[in-house]
């Protein structure tokens, strides 16, 4: 399996976030997301800027009616809907992390408003959002907007390293995980808990892939395996009482 990369290439822009980038971006992801020897997809940018936002001066001719019609904005969700691990290596400019679009008059429109106090609960987002400050990569971690935070020189050699760890799963349990926790955000904890339930036992309908092999001898040995070591394992449960008991005396 492979991990593989792409590098944001706007540097005098300091790879500001234009349609033009975004459409190769998302053919990009499309072609990785499809191609079966690609276990995770890294974007990084480079030493100056990851991203420095969306390109203000391809929006300022924008107007409400070709927004709508040419729907604006819409070639940004082809990462977000990517079936693989999609991993951002942040570093120069956009190891800051912030909402500054109030400061122009106007709001996040791709998703600022909506996914932020997900990830960081409403009081902290509405402060962001609200004052359009920046903050940094360590209070990014505090809040659970990062997963990590490295030195520059050892972040793309260190995202590589989580890329790989996740690539030695199963590619389609690791799409499986990623869609459960995926609908965390998007529906009711009730509803999620059930969406859980039933991805999870859709797992064991593929044991063939979890054991690396589709040879229809070695699955039976396996299930054969698998089913005398649970039903050991459920006559040793059998015999041992689940709950201990003890009286405590005391004087009254």
């Amino acid at each position: 399996m492979l991990v593989q990369s792409v590098k944001l290439n706007r540097p005098k822009a300091l790879n500001a976030l234009c349609k033009p980038l975004f459409v190769e971006l998302g053919k990009a992801v499309r072609d990785f997301d499809a191609d079966d020897s690609i276990s995770a997809i890294i974007i990084t940018g480079n030493e100056k800027a990851f991203a420095a936002g969306a390109d203000i001066k391809e929006m300022q001719n924008n107007t409400y009616s070709t927004n709508q019609k040419g729907g604006f904005l819409k070639e940004w969700e082809d990462v977000s809907n990517c079936g693989k691990p999609v991993i951002a290596a942040v570093n120069g400019f956009a190891a800051k992390f912030g909402q500054p679009e109030i400061n122009i008059g106007t709001i996040p429109g791709a998703g600022g408003t909506q996914r932020l106090p997900r990830y960081v609960g409403k009081s902290k987002a509405m402060e962001i959002v609200l004052t359009g400050n920046f903050i940094d990569a360590h209070d990014a971690e505090k809040m659970g907007l990062v997963s990590k935070v490295f030195p520059v020189e050892k972040l793309l050699e260190e995202t590589i390293k989580l890329a790989e760890r996740i690539g030695t799963h199963s590619p389609l349990i690791v799409k499986m995980v990623k869609q459960a926790v995926n609908q965390a955000y998007e529906t009711t904890l009730k509803s999620g808990l059930q969406f859980e339930k039933s991805v999870f036992y859709g797992t064991f309908a593929t044991l063939a892939e979890r054991i690396g092999t589709h040879s229809p001898l070695i699955v039976k040995m396996a299930k054969k395996a698998v089913n005398q070591a649970l039903g050991s394992q459920l006559t040793r449960l059998a015999a041992e009482p689940s709950l201990q008991f003890e009286k405590h005396v005391f004087n009254s």
